[in-house]
């Protein structure tokens, strides 16, 4: 028996026992033979350490990396941002890489502040009174938004454009099943939300994303309209860079902000840990998913930083509760912290207007060589490119040059979308003269 294999054939049997199967196979027998791995996992002998070490290296050399072997021009939520020293040099110290959950605030008092300090900030880029300490990821603060919402309004129906990114709308359709929401998706017309399609009836909620997933700026004065007449609360999905230069969301006049945390100083990492950004208006507090972090006085009547709120949660309030959420991503939050409180309001100005600069530089220099936007609608740094061939072609070709195109965005999952097109973005670590060469490159690749 290798020596980490945790489960002896006893423990396997007597587990299949209690649950009533016969075999290992009839336990994971709804996984589809195609995809099951049909011979023995291939094992290298015992190794020493430095063996070991020098297998895994070998490893993860076979991986193409961006900055290495790539020039990012992809996005979707997931962006190659800037991540300067000091935010990877603090956000790795020991007191928060081994923090626990604070429920005893008088070992807890740094974490809780950093904390606390996130929470201000998210408050203050998204306009809204009350942050919680994040969530998961965005799909998972969109899904609480839509909870949050639903219990505010009374009323399970919602409606999401299809604006917001597809997997966020599987999540939440999926999450769904079990909530009992019944979700409308709105099509787009010309790269935004198409609010004429809503039938006549009341919602519980209008989640609208600015930018959307193509890049495109909604109008949102329309969609508080909207949602004011359907007597629904306003869910805006933002990005916390565009937030910078763009309204925000509670001068949207949203009720709830849900968003993607990664672009505030974590490493693209393979798709995670990311951050789950959410804010709401004061009103809504008790009904405030995950943790909250509160300032008060201690018995010395000295500043102190604890959990509070908590009846909120899934622990007391059980089936009254509106979030089964009872955690927060404190190594996350406390990265972005770090990130937001090192580029102040200036720095995240600036990052956003320079990864706006180079998008609008980009699609200048695009129509040169005959490639546009699909549509003539304001966008910010991420736009949907209307090509003459097949993205995912191109997406390969472009891989051969170097370059991490951009994403595939589907027509028959985004409704409204009447061919599949490329999505790129630009941040503000690329340079003219990457962008110069993109566009040479994607000028061949289409031909």
């Amino acid at each position: 028996m290798p020596t980490y294999t945790p489960h002896t054939k006893q423990d396997i049997d007597e587990m299949l026992a209690f649950i009533g199967l016969a075999s290992i196979d009839e336990l994971f027998s709804q996984i589809p033979e195609a995809i099951k791995l049909q011979r023995e996992l291939e094992l290298p002998p015992g190794l020493e350490e430095p063996e070991v070490r020098d297998l895994l290296f070998g490893l993860s050399g076979r991986n193409r990396d961006i900055g290495r072997d790539f020039i990012c021009f992809a996005g979707q939520g997931a962006f190659d941002r800037e991540i300067p020293s000091v935010t990877r040099t603090l956000s790795s110290r020991s007191e928060f890489v081994t923090a626990y959950t604070p429920y005893q605030p008088e070992v807890a008092q740094g974490v809780l502040q950093a904390l606390f300090e996130y929470q201000t900030m998210i408050a203050r880029i998204t306009g809204l009174e009350i942050s919680n300490a994040s969530l998961y990821d965005g799909a998972s603060s969109l899904v609480e938004g839509i909870n949050l919402s639903v219990a505010a309004a009374k009323n399970n129906r919602v409606a999401i454009s299809a604006g917001v990114h597809p997997n966020w709308r599987e999540v939440a359709i999926t999450l769904a099943k079990g909530s009992g929401h019944e979700i409308t998706v709105i099509p787009l017309k010309e790269g935004v939300t198409d609010f004429s399609q809503l039938d006549e009836g009341k919602y519980g909620c209008i989640v609208v994303a600015s930018p959307n997933h193509l890049g495109f700026l909604e109008d949102l004065k329309l969609a508080k309209q909207y949602s004011d007449e359907k007597s629904a609360l306003l869910v805006q999905v933002f990005d916390p860079i565009a937030a910078a230069v763009l309204k925000s969301p509670g001068e949207n006049g949203a009720d709830v902000a849900v968003g993607e945390g990664q672009p505030i100083g974590m490493a693209l990492s393979f798709g995670g840990p990311y951050l789950g950004l959410f804010a709401c208006k004061e009103s809504h507090v008790r009904r405030l998913p995950g943790r909250l972090v509160g300032e008060t006085l201690d018995s010395k009547h000295k500043k102190a930083y604890v959990t509070t709120l908590r009846s909120r949660e899934q622990d007391i309030r059980r089936e009254k509760a509106s979030s089964n959420v009872c955690t927060n991503q404190t190594l996350m939050a406390v990265t972005a912290a770090i990130q937001m409180a090192w580029l102040g309001t200036d720095g995240i100005v600036e990052v956003a207007k320079k990864s706006a600069n180079g998008a609008h530089y980009l699609v200048e220099l695009l129509k040169e060589v005959g490639i546009s936007p699909i549509y003539d609608t304001p966008f910010l740094f991420e736009v949907a490119l209307d090509l003459p061939l097949d993205p995912d072609l191109v997406i390969e070709r472009m891989a051969d040059e170097g370059f991490l195109a951009g994403i595939t965005c589907k027509s028959e999952i985004t409704r409204g979308l009447e061919k599949d097109v490329l999505v790129v973005a630009v941040t503000e670590k690329r340079t003219r003269h990457e962008i110069e060469s993109f566009v040479i490159t994607l000028g061949k690749a289409v031909q």
